[in-house]
């Protein structure tokens, strides 16, 4: 069996404060009542680390494989016992007696004990929930809050921490909302905040607005989506582009100056032999990406992600060299939070940002990678959380840490991600009057 300490190891060299002393994983609800993964980590010291791992209905194919039973007779097949299992049976013994601290060996174990490619065989969501959990229990024998932890270098390198600008659902279509709408999201960017708690501020204020708006249009009694936006029945995708302007008027701010608008396509959904098939649609990839340049002409659009679907790397090329220099323009599915796909894309010169998702790889020194990864190569991450979420708001530190400069969480409504606007709010506080925070810098800039 693998161990992480070398046999030869001097016991000594691991401090209490920092030895595995158990791992514990168990089966919980998200936020769509699906089952999950949650870790605990113990420390001889007394230092503790949970995690609960995120899961997506949304998904790129590309993506790390979440394990799931797939016994029928249980949560309609999609229960977790085998994942929690192979966390308790298989990866406890391995990591029991090594230094929590020591993030980026944990993760390479994880990996070898994998043993596969797209970590189908233990399953990411049984990786993901050791090595997060590992990290808030580092965090907590270091004394230190996980943000200031990560950015101290406590998962390898070290960071400049800041606040990031948050991008906000507003109207939620795709499968986040039962396919409403083609399009996935419709989100606010509050561009012309000047502190993060300001942002947070305009965005509900918007969002209230909206309300009124859609009642006013006499969209009555609308629900909200998967991840808190609303699901209105509206005619098309403008529509609620339209609606989300009128929003961020009647909240009193200016639309391009106060606040702006961000697309989800997830194009993917509605990509079939190689031609884009919204409702009452048939387009090519040069069509689509003509749609989105007019829409970036006619509304103060400045961010869309999956514009084409995850495959088409020449639909992306056309979409890149028509919008690249002044929208932001991030790979999802495209890049699945995957360094070799990422690396790809850069070479191709497609894309300027990535949307970054723990879960999508598997472990958190693989994040961490794919975030050093787009910097270098001066595309923008952008820390997301997924439709199917929970209480844990690993990913508020993470942007934090890692000076990401924005983060996708959802709506401002919905405990799950309310968590994480929240968290972020304490960490502002804890960093001081102040507090570093990234707003909006145009692309031409």
């Amino acid at each position: 069996m693998l161990t992480l300490r070398p046999p030869d190891s001097p016991r000594s060299l691991v401090t209490a404060a920092a030895e595995i002393l158990r791992i514990h994983a168990r089966e919980v609800l998200d936020s769509r009542g699906n089952p999950t993964v949650e870790v605990d980590v113990h420390c001889k010291g007394g230092a503790r680390g949970r995690a609960i791992v995120p899961s997506g209905a949304s998904t790129g194919r590309h993506e790390a494989v979440e394990l799931r039973d797939g016994d029928a007779a249980r949560y309609g097949g999609k229960g977790v016992r085998k994942a929690v299992a192979h966390v308790n049976d298989q990866i406890a013994p391995s990591l029991l007696g090594g230094d929590v601290a020591e993030q980026e060996r944990i993760d390479r174990l994880l990996c070898e004990l994998d043993g596969t490619a797209d970590k189908s065989r233990l399953g990411a969501n049984a990786l993901l929930g050791v090595s997060l959990a590992c990290a808030h229990a580092a965090a907590a024998a270091s004394g230190k809050p996980l943000w200031r932890h990560l950015a101290d270098g406590g998962a390898g390198p070290t960071f400049e921490p800041c606040l990031p600008l948050p991008m906000v659902n507003l109207i939620s279509g795709g499968l986040h909302a039962g396919g409403n709408l083609d399009f996935q999201d419709f989100l606010l960017l509050p561009i012309g905040a000047r502190s993060y708690a300001e942002s947070l501020e305009m965005t509900v204020a918007v969002y209230r607005a909206l309300a009124r708006v859609l009642t006013r249009h006499g969209f009555e009694g609308v629900l909200v989506g998967d991840e808190g936006g609303f699901g209105p029945k509206l005619h098309d995708n403008e529509q609620a582009v339209r609606l989300c302007v009128e929003a961020i008027r009647a909240a009193g701010l200016t639309p391009g100056r106060d606040a702006a608008l961000a697309l989800d396509v997830a194009s993917s959904h509605f990509h079939r032999e190689g031609r884009y098939r919204p409702k009452g649609a048939d387009f090519s990839a040069g069509d689509m990406a003509a749609l989105l340049k007019r829409w970036a002409d006619d509304y103060p659009i400045l961010s869309v992600e999956d514009g084409m679907a995850e495959d088409d790397w020449d639909g992306w090329k056309t979409l890149t060299a028509e919008l690249g220099r002044r929208v932001q323009l991030i790979g999802d599915d495209l890049f699945v939070t995957n360094p070799e796909r990422l690396q790809r894309g850069i070479a191709s010169g497609v894309a300027n940002a990535v949307l970054v998702k723990v879960n999508q790889v598997g472990t958190l020194t693989e994040t961490l990678r794919v975030i050093a990864l787009a910097r270098a190569a001066g595309y923008r991450p952008v820390i997301s959380a997924r439709s199917g979420e929970t209480e844990d708001s690993t990913i508020a530190d993470l942007a934090v840490a890692t000076g990401a400069g924005q983060i996708k969480i959802g709506s401002v409504a919905r405990g799950e991600r309310l968590a994480k606007y929240n968290q972020l709010l304490r960490i502002e506080e804890e960093m001081g009057p102040g507090a570093p925070f990234a707003r909006w810098r145009p692309l031409d800039a």
